[in-house]
């Protein structure tokens, strides 16, 4: 069972969560809010999604990296992956 598999409902629920903000900041931006209630609501979404990136990425590397993790060719790929995820984040 996948790290993913394994905390389905965790990650749906912060999912559900961005969704949420995302529609208060369509609302927002329909109603005609003003900036800096816009901008609080663009926050709120960068927030939200930042937490489930650490949230998958820190579950990621314990299973994949971790100590009971496989050695070799599949563990370079994984850290692989992992390096070419943050080099997209951090652009």
């Amino acid at each position: 069972m996948t790290h993913t598999t394994r905390d389905k409902q965790a990650l749906l629920t912060r999912v559900r969560r961005i969704r949420g903000q995302v529609e208060a900041l369509e609302n927002a931006l329909r109603d005609d809010a003003g900036c800096m209630a816009i901008l609080q609501q663009v926050a709120a979404v960068r927030g939200a999604a930042n937490g489930l990136l650490v949230r998958m990425l820190e579950d990621h590397l314990r299973e994949h990296l971790g100590p009971d993790a496989d050695d070799g060719a599949r563990r370079r790929a994984d850290v692989e992956d992992v390096a070419i995820l943050l080099r997209r984040y951090l652009k």
